[in-house]
Formats: C-alpha cells, structure tokens, sequence
C-alpha cells in the first residue's frame, strides 16, 4: 500500500466518523498523525481529498457488486446480496456520502466536482444488473435509474431510522416489484 493508499483509507475511517463539515486539513491531518501539507502533496487540495473518500469507498462498492454478479447465477439474487452488504456498512458510510452530495447539491466549492460521479457513477454497473438479467440495454439503464433511487432512499431512511428490518423488507418488496426480463 502507498502512502497515500494508507492516508486515504485513514481519512475514510475518519470522515465516517466525524463527518466532513468545514473540517480543515489542518484538523483532518492532526487526526490523522500526519500534517495538512502531506494531504496537499498527495490529494491536491481539500477538494482532490473529499473527491478521492468518495472515489474509494463507491469503488469499493463497485467492486462488490462486479464480484456478486461474476459468482451468482441470478443478478437478482446478486442484487440482494450487496444490498445487505451496503445496508451492513450504511450507519459508517451513508452519512458520509449523504453529507457531500448534500454539498455538492448546493454547489459549494469543495464538493462541486463530485456532482457528475454522484449522478452518473453508478449508472454502468447497475446496468449491468439489468442486462446479466436478459434486458435489452435501454430498458436496463432506466432500471438502473429507478434502483438506484430506490436504493438511496432507502439508505438515507436506514440512516435516519436506523430500522434495517424495514429496510430490507423495503428492498425485498421492491425487487420483487422489477420485471423479469
């Protein structure tokens, strides 16, 4: 792992648990056992910071949902199953995320880049889903819109509620609801 490898997975933990707000880099770096200087030299900027947090932790999630739908032989299936994962880790990271695309939705500077990877980075491999399920790519790209809704909301009432029973009943009735292809 690089430095900055190690900082970044630091600085994931640390936003999941403090949050971002005005957080400097001097505060994040004194946090972190390093100084602001060493987080410019490595992101850039606070901005380059909260971009990479956002960056590594969908990645991550990318990567899962990649891994479930290479090992399972119904997407759907699949689909449940990072469900529960993603609902396992929403309480460290849903108010991470929700905090910075709340940030970015009012433009302010340090988060406005993160618009486009908020909106569009989960498009291709929800789609995906879809498509391993036999939908002609149109019609698996709108789904992919409509469950990634679903999914977000359903995050942010876990998030707030903290009821993952009602949340997963949520998440098994709406797939339930998606058409088979």
């Amino acid at each position: 792992m690089t430095a900055r490898e190690g900082l970044l997975s630091r600085a994931v933990d640390w936003f999941a648990d403090h949050g971002v707000g005005d957080t400097s880099l001097r505060t994040l770096g004194a946090g972190l056992g390093t100084s602001h200087r060493m987080l410019l030299y490595h992101f850039g900027s606070r901005e380059g910071l909260l971009t990479a947090v956002v960056e590594y932790v969908e990645r991550r999630e990318r990567d899962l949902l990649t891994r479930l739908l290479a090992s399972a032989d119904d997407p759907y299936e699949a689909g449940m199953r990072f469900w529960s994962q993603v609902a396992e880790t929403s309480e460290t990271f849903a108010p991470l995320y929700f905090e910075l695309a709340g940030q970015a939705m009012q433009g302010q500077p340090h988060a406005v880049s993160l618009r486009d990877w908020l909106a569009e980075g989960w498009a291709d491999p929800l789609a995906a889903l879809f498509v391993a399920a036999g939908h002609p790519r149109a019609r698996a790209t709108r789904l992919a819109r409509m469950s990634l809704a679903m999914a977000r909301g359903l995050l942010f009432d876990l998030a707030i509620t903290g009821d993952r029973a009602a949340a997963d009943r949520a998440m098994t009735e709406f797939v339930d609801l998606l058409p088979r292809a």
